[in-house]
């Protein structure tokens, strides 16, 4: 009797995964709790996503489950697509959103990325860049009022950057490659706050950001014409807001260069990305995605967003698939020339 129990015992467990994975969407969901983990700290924008989605993804999914954010800062945001990718949970309960830039550093061979970005459960991206600019920026002292300005030899603009791998660095060194701007990077800052203030001390003279990110931490000075925009990346055409404001590819007109600019540029695209672990139970990564896209399309949703100063333009999980897609295609030499010129793997 004693190994009739034990077996029964043991059978059981061996069928607990495989019941709860045989479970409804409903009924997995009903009385749980969705983890929403942040490549970052509080405060930023990644943080503030989670905890917008937090709120409103939970009535979008069958069973109304609740949701908890979890900050997990590490490694420029690759420790944590490492976890979603190998170690957290695939049974529906953990997603997060990731770094923009994580994808591409996986694609272009990051050591450190032990992740296949094709094979994450994407659920899409809050923001696809279009009511955004990724602006050069000049403080209204420094003598330049134009990209043909920048491409004049002589004094730099001394623009600030943060670390290895981050946008405001590798964007900087990719315009100097392709456009010739006249730019001295200062390195070593923690933020746009910092770099803000670096600005008015006069240490520095030009800073890479979001228009977003500009309106949302220096509205009165973007207000009074302190900076001085002078050319937009991450966009395919001119912002509406910003119609005298050229785009990066005005200036790039050789095939490679184009490419070298798309791969640069991807991140912006997917700019608040979210996924899930692979392998996740098919009806359950069906209701993740639909859940997704429906929040991010909702009125209240896109109200809230917006008044947090978020780029609220909504990519679906398809549309993040064949991003991910076109940066994986692009061509051996472009990834070793973008490389190169970034030492984004140094």
């Amino acid at each position: 009797m004693r190994r009739l129990r034990a077996l029964a015992a043991t059978l059981a467990l061996c069928l607990a995964p495989v019941t709860a994975r045989a479970q409804s969407v409903e009924a997995f969901y009903k009385g749980r709790t969705i983890t929403i983990f942040v490549p970052s700290g509080a405060g930023g924008v990644n943080d503030t996503a989670a905890r917008l989605v937090s709120r409103h993804l939970p009535r979008f999914l069958p069973g109304a489950p609740r949701a908890v954010v979890e900050n997990a800062p590490g490694a420029g945001g690759l420790t944590l697509a490492n976890r979603l990718y190998n170690t957290l949970e695939k049974d529906g309960s953990v997603i997060s959103v990731l770094e923009r830039g994580t994808p591409q550093a996986a694609i272009q061979g990051d050591p450190a990325a032990r992740f296949d970005p094709a094979k994450l459960t994407w659920l899409g991206s809050l923001s696809s860049y279009g009511l955004d600019a990724y602006l050069l920026t000049v403080h209204k002292s420094f003598p330049a009022t134009s990209v043909a300005d920048l491409q004049k030899p002589g004094k730099p603009a001394k623009i600030g950057t943060s670390g290895p791998g981050a946008t405001n660095r590798t964007v900087p060194l990719v315009a100097k490659e392709l456009m010739g701007l006249n730019l001295e990077l200062v390195r070593g800052y923690t933020g746009a706050p910092q770099i803000f203030l670096a600005m008015f001390n006069g240490e520095l003279d030009a800073q890479i950001i979001g228009l977003s990110a500009i309106r949302g931490q220096q509205a009165a000075a973007w207000r009074d014409g302190v900076f001085r925009p002078i050319v937009a990346f991450g966009r395919t055409t001119r912002l509406p807001d910003l119609p005298d404001t050229p785009i990066a590819r005005e200036f790039v007109k050789d095939v490679e260069g184009l490419q070298l600019l798309d791969f640069t540029e991807m991140p912006f695209f997917m700019a608040l990305p979210f996924a899930a672990p692979p392998g996740l139970p098919p009806e359950r990564a069906d209701a993740l995605r639909k859940a997704f896209i429906a929040m991010a399309r909702d009125p209240d949703f896109v109200k809230e967003g917006l008044a947090l100063q978020l780029d609220v333009t909504p990519i679906d999980a398809a549309a993040m698939d064949a991003l991910v897609g076109k940066a994986a295609a692009t061509p051996k030499s472009v990834i070793e020339r973008y490389t190169r010129v970034t030492g984004a793997l140094n």
